[in-house]
C-alpha cells in the first residue's frame, strides 16, 4: 500500500482548513513566532529533544 486513496482526501481537508478563517488565523500566528528569534530558539531546542538530540540544560 503506498498512500492508498486516502492522501488525497488528507490533502484536501488541509488546503480546506488553510482557506478557512481559522485556519488563515493559525497561518499568521505560525508566521509572527517564526520570525520572532527567540520562539524560534524555543522550537528548535523542542525538535532536537524530540528527534533525540543532546539535552540542554
Amino acid at each position: 500500500m503506498n498512500g492508498g486513496p486516502t492522501m488525497p482526501g488528507i490533502i484536501n481537508r488541509i488546503k480546506q482548513y488553510a482557506s478557512s478563517p481559522q485556519g488563515r488565523r493559525t497561518i499568521a500566528q505560525g508566521r509572527r513566532a517564526a520570525s520572532d528569534p527567540r520562539k524560534r530558539s524555543q522550537a528548535k531546542q523542542l525538535l532536537g529533544r524530540l528527534r533525540g538530540g543532546r539535552r540542554q540544560y
